[in-house]
C-alpha cells in the first residue's frame, strides 16, 4: 500500500481521488448507501484526508468504512489561517470545511481576487481578497431544494422538469429558469460586489454538481474546476509529514 485518498464528503454525496507522489490516478463519486467501491480504493493506500459536511448518518457510515479499511485517517477542519490564507470568519470553525478547502484551492491557483462558487444542495458563494483574506460569502439552496420548495409550497407548479428559457412559457421552464435565474443572480451580485472592492474584475472559478447547469448563464467569466475541493484537500495532505 502507498499513496493517499482524498475524500470530499458533501451532503448529498460522495467525491474521491487517489494520489500517488504528487500524481492524480484515479477519481470518482459514489453514494453513502453504496462504499463498496471506496474500499477498494481505500485499501490501496497509507492515508486517507477527509473534508466532511455530511449529515450525521451519512458521516457515521463512512467513519465505518474508515475505521476498517487499515489507512491512518484524518478529518480536516477549518483553520483560522494557512499561510497568507485567512478565514475573516469570527469563528473560523463555524465556516463549513468544504468551502475553506476551496479557497485553499483557489489560493494555490490565483493569487488574484477569485470568487469561488460551489454550486451544489447549497450554493455557496465566497469572495477572496488578492491579499488572501476571506472576505466572506453567501449560502443560498441549491436546484435541489429551491425545486422542493415550490413543489411543497405551492399546488402543483413544478410536475415536469424544464429548460432555460429567457422568456419561459410553460410552468416547468418558468420554474426551471427561475432557480438557474436567482443562482446566477447571487453570483453575479458577489462579483459585483468584489470588482468594486478591488477595482478589478475578479476570476471566478465554479465548482459542485449543479455547476454545469449554471456556467453557460452567468454572463461573466468563470471556470468550471469540477474537483476544486479535493485539491484543496491535497494542497493540505501535500504537507503532512507522512502524506
Amino acid at each position: 500500500m502507498s499513496g493517499r485518498v482524498l475524500l470530499d464528503a458533501g451532503n448529498s454525496s460522495l467525491k474521491w481521488a487517489r494520489v500517488e507522489g504528487g500524481r492524480w490516478l484515479a477519481q470518482g463519486r459514489c453514494a453513502y448507501d453504496d462504499l463498496a467501491g471506496l474500499q477498494a480504493v481505500l485499501a490501496t493506500a497509507t492515508s486517507c484526508f477527509v473534508a466532511c459536511v455530511a449529515g450525521a448518518a451519512d458521516r457515521e457510515r463512512l467513519s465505518q468504512v474508515l475505521s476498517g479499511a487499515g489507512c491512518e485517517t484524518r478529518w480536516l477542519a477549518s483553520e483560522a489561517r494557512r499561510g497568507d490564507l485567512v478565514n475573516g470568519y469570527a469563528q473560523p470553525e463555524q465556516l463549513g470545511v468544504d468551502r475553506w478547502m476551496g479557497l485553499v484551492a483557489a489560493r494555490r491557483r490565483t493569487h488574484d481576487p477569485v470568487l469561488v462558487v460551489s454550486a451544489g444542495t447549497a450554493l455557496t458563494v465566497d469572495a477572496l481578497a488578492a491579499t488572501g483574506e476571506f472576505l466572506g460569502g453567501l449560502i443560498v439552496p441549491g436546484v435541489a431544494l429551491m425545486r422542493a420548495a415550490l413543489v411543497q409550497g405551492t399546488a402543483g407548479v413544478v410536475t415536469v422538469a424544464g429548460r432555460y428559457e429567457a422568456f419561459p412559457r410553460s410552468t416547468g421552464d418558468a420554474a426551471h429558469s427561475g432557480i438557474v435565474a436567482a443562482l446566477c443572480g447571487a453570483v453575479r451580485t458577489q462579483h459585483a460586489h468584489l470588482a468594486a472592492m478591488t477595482d478589478m474584475p475578479p476570476r471566478c472559478v465554479v465548482t459542485g454538481g449543479d455547476a454545469a447547469l449554471l456556467l453557460p448563464h452567468l454572463e461573466l467569466e468563470a471556470e468550471g474546476v469540477p474537483g476544486l475541493v479535493l485539491e484543496g484537500i491535497d494542497e493540505i495532505a501535500a504537507t503532512e509529514p507522512r502524506a
